[in-house]
């Protein structure tokens, strides 16, 4: 099923004497980009959790977030003294050097980085698998949202390809006049430059642009690859990629259209065209 690569995914547990939080959101990305932010407590399984993501999600720019808070306030926290006092030096140096007054530096001193320290305990195989359990659920939340706008990205698509199509079989009644305009054009060119046209040559001459200006296969093109992406959109796995080729041939023939048009009523329609295959690129790039 087609999902979105915006996405949102949250779960949380108890175990032992803390909460742990996981929380991830994700946005649309040409590739897998997981950027984690976690307690120094997991640090040693960045590497694993890092997998979990990619190999659950494909693509898509994922922050996941995980905390974790003591529920009995039993954290321990621990001053890093010889810091303290490294940074106390340089501060009453720095106000005698100054001319300063020496003042209680120590209140500014326990907000600077890494002197007040959270004093981390070792993850026991039961937490990392409870942690792991979190994830999943994260995870999972997650995909069910992509899914959920995975259902509105359809119904977008399947409104601008009807749109196109039904745009598309308004050009045939613009084509016999489209090659009226033409022969008049070149028959008033042609009398322009010589008194008399040759009629056997002008019907030659006009049959050879018009065969150049035909634009029955592009009317078939187009129609195929309208065919083909709504096929696509409802196949399963991550179809992002293709329905942006697909959109790419369309965008070809809507403008091979534009070039042999040679009717304002028939350009219309091809910047209407473009303007509902624009709506289609921008949610193409949100699809997984």
């Amino acid at each position: 099923m087609l999902q979105s690569m915006t996405g949102f995914g949250k779960s949380a547990g108890t175990f032992s004497n803390k909460k742990v939080s996981v929380e991830m959101r994700s946005l649309n990305s040409k590739g897998t980009d997981v950027h984690l932010k976690i307690p120094g407590t997991y640090k040693a399984y960045e590497l694993p959790i890092r997998k979990m993501i990619g190999n659950a999600l494909e693509r898509g720019k994922v922050e996941c977030v995980i905390t974790e808070e003591s529920i009995d306030g039993s954290a321990k926290v621990g001053i890093n003294t010889e810091l303290a006092v490294a940074y106390y030096k340089e501060m009453s140096a720095l106000a005698n050097q100054v001319g300063e007054e020496p003042k209680d530096f120590l209140t500014t001193i326990m907000r600077m980085p890494e002197v007040l320290q959270t004093q981390e305990s070792e993850v026991s195989d039961e937490e990392w698998n409870q942690v792991q359990l979190l994830i999943q659920e994260a995870l999972e939340n997650m995909k069910r949202f992509r899914e959920e706008e995975g259902k509105s990205l359809i119904a977008d698509f399947t409104s601008s390809i009807d749109q196109i199509e039904r745009l598309l079989q308004e050009v045939p009644k613009y084509e016999e006049v489209r090659i009226e305009i033409i022969r008049e054009r070149m028959r008033k060119g042609l009398e322009k430059l010589q008194e008399g046209v040759d009629e056997n040559r002008f019907e030659q001459e006009l049959i050879y642009y018009i065969e150049k200006l035909d634009v029955s296969e592009e009317k078939t093109r187009l129609q195929h690859h309208l065919d083909y992406f709504r096929i696509s959109m409802n196949a399963s796995g991550a179809i992002g990629k293709k329905l942006g080729f697909i959109t790419q041939e369309i965008g070809r023939e809507i403008n091979t259209l534009g070039s042999k048009a040679y009717h304002a009523d028939l350009q219309k329609i091809v910047v209407e065209m473009k303007d509902y295959l624009e709506k289609i690129k921008e949610q193409v790039l949100n699809t997984l």
